[in-house]
């Protein structure tokens, strides 16, 4: 039969073979989806024992069926299937009684520039093949409908290695980054059992910004579930070494001053000498205020190192993700999450990783996402996906059960 289920060992192999295809789909996700109460199968559409299109469908139970889905999917091996693997999916999910099956593509419906300037044209047969199958589409949306983005900022790093990284990103990203590398920082993965760190930083974070957070025992199950492929990883500063480290480079400013004083006895009307001696004068003062700053860190948390921001990096063939993160405001000077993600581009570049997804913007380019123009310090480009689509396998059944849980409160 055309439409089949794959074992474990199938999918993992079919997905190898992939240039592209999103984390979501992967045997490693699959057994995440498991842990946390989930069915998970391999979906495939085959042809003449080739597989052309496959997935990681899950379903779990609600009121009357079940409820189906496939995020950031199917992975594609040959487009020109796309239709008949939604079509022989839709009555797949008919047969096993789903009530409700969704899907969300990982196909890229367009490509804009860092700025949100289209790159090329629109895919509306994307959406299409879907529709005129019967899956009713929500639309082509801005922000994170359902939690989660249709708009990614990528950058591709396939050209790139450790030297000209840094070079490739932006103007105002290129400073960004050597300022940050002068703090002394140091970035480490932490261990399973150190996963109430990363969890504290993640709960602050999203406290703050007004989302919900993962519980511990999602980041424990991922953790498990991804192995060697996930780097749960944080920045942290000892602020002992940090005052060390600025009074020595005070010291060396002020050896520099010295000798410019020295020249400038000898050459009193030189205007550049005394230009350069304003400037490094300005310099030392801003020493003196950060040594004050840093011995108040140092008097709040001691010889510890202390953990400033971290993020959540998986691995895969195709693509680096940045996942899940979060960092503390009283912090945000050292530019730690900067670092992270220099730190992210260059473990992908020793794993000859092409590209790196740092996943969700909101689609506005007003002004008014912040994430994006973080983001932007990397110079990477922007794919927006097709959405979300709903198939209702009985649809009576469905809208009569949705009004009741309306009626009752539950929706």
């Amino acid at each position: 039969m055309p439409f089949t289920i794959l074992s474990q060992e199938q999918f993992s192999d079919y997905c190898a073979r992939l240039p592209y295809k999103s984390f979501m789909q992967s045997v490693q996700m699959a057994e995440l989806l498991k842990k946390r109460g989930f069915t998970a199968e391999f979906a495939a559409y085959s042809e003449q024992g080739k597989v052309l299109v496959a997935a990681v469908l899950y379903s779990t139970p609600m009121t009357g069926g079940l409820h189906m889905e496939i995020n950031s999917g199917p992975a594609v091996a040959d487009s020109r299937y796309l239709k008949k693997f939604y079509k022989e999916l839709r009555d797949y999910a008919k047969e096993k009684g789903a009530l409700e099956l969704i899907v969300k593509p990982y196909d890229t419906y367009q490509t804009f520039d860092g700025e949100g300037k289209p790159l090329d044209k629109e895919k509306p047969e994307l959406i299409d093949n879907l529709v005129d199958l019967g899956y009713k589409h929500d639309g082509l949306l801005t922000g994170y409908p359902g939690g989660e983005p249709d708009w990614h900022y990528v950058k591709d790093i396939s050209q790139l290695d450790e030297k000209s990284l840094r070079k490739s990103f932006s103007k105002k990203g290129r400073p960004l980054l050597k300022k940050a590398n002068t703090f002394g920082i140091n970035i480490r993965q932490l261990k399973r059992d150190e996963l109430p760190l990363f969890k504290d930083i993640t709960a602050a974070t999203s406290d703050r910004r007004a989302y919900i957070d993962k519980p511990l025992d999602y980041y424990e199950d991922f953790y498990d579930a991804w192995g060697e492929d996930a780097a749960f990883t944080v920045a942290t500063l000892n602020f002992s070494d940090y005052y060390q480290n600025l009074e020595q480079d005070q010291a060396k400013l002020a050896q520099r001053i010295d000798k410019l004083k020295a020249a400038l006895e000898e050459q009193p009307q030189s205007d550049k000498k005394r230009n350069q001696l304003r400037e490094l004068s300005s310099q030392y003062d801003s020493f003196e205020l950060r040594k004050q700053e840093a011995q108040q860190f140092l008097e709040e948390y001691g010889q510890k190192d202390v953990i400033l921001a971290g993020s959540l990096f998986v691995y895969t063939k195709q693509e680096a993700i940045y996942l899940f993160s979060g960092s503390y405001p009283a912090f945000n000077k050292f530019y730690a999450p900067a670092l992270l993600q220099e730190y992210v581009m260059l473990e992908a570049l020793k794993r000859g990783i092409p590209s790196y997804n740092l996943l969700g913007i909101t689609g506005e380019f007003d002004g008014s996402d912040s994430i994006l123009r973080f983001k932007q310090n990397f110079n990477g480009y922007i794919t927006r996906k097709t959405g979300t689509f709903r198939y209702y396998p009985q649809p009576l059944k469905f809208k009569i059960l949705h009004t009741i849980k309306k009626i009752l409160g539950r929706q």
